[in-house]
């Protein structure tokens, strides 16, 4: 067998245009000329690493066996070792000041809170996957934007305690679609675990299968499906595709490998105006580049426009009736921000609803779903409680007295994101696990304090609406 031929770094570096565009992957040489103009993150991106190794840019984002869906004739060959220069394998400062951080970085007992993880979390991350996690929509700089009306709707409910109600043996057990969980948290869709941990999402399943929670999977995640089911079966979440086709065949292969629940995201049609995102891309970015090779997709609006730009406006009677033909599988809508969606898709006979508002990512001004719960409460409480439709809720959930006051409100679970992404960044399986203990810590002290055995007994009596200021509340 004859050995294969090299090729040289300095003939790699003659191919930077949309025509002939070389990169390094794994010291493999590949021509990304021939998906210049159908890559989900547009051109930029790709025209950025024209001429080098992008092998860093790469793995993170995407699920292995990627390339091996180009053609044969993309395939280049191996760079020849011998002609990388020195400069091309040296450290940049950024991955220095990573690596410090890294050195010094405490076990995963020393976070005591989520606050802790995501303060150390920022420390380790580069600043686009810092920013690609982090970001919401528009500027942030406002106290009332949806990113911090998430997590401060939480502080206008206070409890209601029955300390003379006599609490023995606790138990936080339930369950998500008749799924068996041992607390009433899940961890919710998110994309790109890989940009803080070689092994991404593979993690959270490996934490929520030692935990007993369940794992929502975004069709986004950067490990593939058959990665994350071969460590556990979680549940599915799916973003659908413009492509029927496409999304038809990925919803019957998820159903054969496993999966036991659609969740169908329908609040990110497109990507909110993250800010925070797009500073950092442009950070990364050369002007000339980028007055160059933007593009229809929208490439410079960073890492977060190109996970939704493939996504339906979604109909309800249509598309919940097309899901319904193809599968059997419980069918979560995810993404609700009023009343009367909760109330469209009861009608239509969904299993159930996320209240959220994609993180604050999507709508500036969006409500926060614990809002939009307390309203559910008031104007349709006998959507709640139910055995044939779950309402759960995601979105500002920090603290374990936040999962019991959704659970007083009538939430089946809440879900959590950002804190496992950040507690992967840190420690991998091992942070995701440590999320879930301090919780768990939580919710268990939160309760005995509130004078409840199970979640069963937590109900709408023991929590009460406040003004922002409680001094001025009323009764």
């Amino acid at each position: 067998m004859s050995s294969p031929k090299y090729v040289s770094y300095q003939e790699v570096q003659k191919h930077t245009s949309r025509d002939s565009c070389w990169m390094i992957i794994d010291g493999q040489v590949y021509d990304a000329a021939l998906i210049m103009e159908s890559h989900p993150g547009g051109s930029a991106v790709l025209l950025k690493s024209a001429g080098k190794d992008a092998t860093k840019a790469f793995k993170p984002v995407h699920p292995p066996g990627t390339l091996s869906q180009l053609p044969a004739h993309a395939v280049i060959g191996p760079v020849d070792p011998a002609t990388v220069p020195k400069e091309a394998t040296q450290l940049f400062e950024e991955e220095k000041r990573i690596l410090k951080a890294r050195a010094s970085l405490p076990p995963p007992s020393a976070a005591i809170n989520i606050q802790d993880i995501e303060e150390l979390a920022q420390q380790v991350l580069s600043t686009q996957a810092w920013a690609y996690y982090r970001s919401a929509a528009d500027h942030e700089n406002c106290k009332y934007h949806p990113y911090f009306e998430n997590a401060a709707a939480f502080r206008r409910f206070w409890f209601r305690p029955r300390v003379l109600n006599k609490v023995s043996v606790l138990s936080t057990k339930t369950t998500m679609l008749s799924v068996p969980c041992s607390l009433p948290i899940y961890i919710t869709p998110t994309a790109l675990a890989r940009l803080g941990h070689p092994d991404g999402e593979m993690n959270f399943t490996r934490a929520a299968a030692k935990e007993g929670l369940t794992q929502g999977v975004s069709d986004y995640a950067s490990c593939s499906a058959e990665e994350i089911m071969s460590v556990k079966r979680p549940d599915q979440a799916l973003y659908m595709s413009t492509d029927r086709k496409a999304a038809e065949s990925k919803i019957r292969s998820l159903e054969g490998l496993g999966f036991k629940a659609l969740i169908l995201t329908v609040d990110a049609i497109v990507a909110g105006k993250r800010e925070l995102d797009r500073r950092a891309k442009a950070d990364n970015t050369s002007a000339v580049g980028l007055r160059s090779h933007l593009n229809a997709t929208g490439s410079e609006a960073g890492l977060g426009v190109a996970h939704v730009c493939r996504c339906l406006t979604f109909q309800a009677g249509d598309d919940i009736a097309w899901i319904r033909s193809l599968t059997k599988l419980p069918l979560v809508i995810k993404g609700i921000q009023s009343v009367e969606d909760v109330v469209i898709a009861f009608n239509h006979k969904v299993d159930g609803v996320v209240l959220s508002n994609h993180g604050g990512r999507s709508l500036d001004f969006s409500p926060a779903p614990m809002t939009v719960l307390y309203e559910l409460s008031q104007l349709r409480p006998d959507l709640l409680w139910r055995s044939d439709f779950e309402v759960y809720l995601d979105g500002g959930v920090s603290r374990g007295t936040d999962v019991l006051k959704a659970l007083c409100l009538g939430a089946r679970a809440v879900g959590m994101g950002r804190p496992f992404l950040y507690a992967n960044s840190l420690w991998g399986e091992e942070g995701c696990r440590r999320v879930v203990e301090i919780m768990r810590e939580e919710i268990h002290t939160s309760m005995r304090f509130l004078g409840v055995n199970s979640l069963a007994q937590l109900s709408p009596n023991m929590v009460r609406y406040v003004d922002r200021d409680p001094v001025r509340c009323r009764l």
